[in-house]
């Protein structure tokens, strides 16, 4: 089974999204994976890792067109967040970094409190906090 989850994601300008990750919180991953056409960030205590690539090499080695982000959703990338606080941080340090808050954070289901967002590229993020006191039983 696998150990590892590794997010590859097609960028436009990699310095660019490198800034981003970076202002949002996301860690660079000092491993391998860092050239001038990719590079590779650590996400949470899990250290799931997302590989950023230039379009051209990431199409290169998926054989398939890109999505067109601005106008179809390819995938939605969840992130668990410890309170409604990191919620609402993440949101601002998104904006701040050049990214679009499509979903302002928000209450639902009586239960969840959580944002989406879209990096420079168009990928959707969302934020998730959920009170598990407050599920219904």
């Amino acid at each position: 089974m696998a150990q590892d989850i590794w997010l590859n994601l097609p960028v436009k300008n990699l310095e660019k999204s490198i800034e981003f990750f970076t202002a949002i919180g996301f860690v660079r991953n000092q491993g391998q994976g860092n050239t001038d056409q990719s590079a590779s960030f650590l996400i949470g205590e899990k250290k799931i890792v997302l590989m950023l690539f230039t379009e051209n090499v990431f199409s290169g080695f998926t054989g398939n067109a890109l999505s067109n982000t601005a106008q179809g959703t390819e995938v939605l990338f969840s992130l668990g967040a410890e309170s409604r606080n990191q919620v609402d941080d993440l949101a601002n340090r998104a904006k701040s970094a050049g990214g679009t808050v499509f979903a302002e954070p928000r209450d639902s289901n009586g239960f969840m409190y959580g944002c989406g967002f879209c990096d420079p590229d168009g990928h959707r993020w969302n934020v998730l906090f959920m009170d598990t006191s407050k599920i219904p039983q």
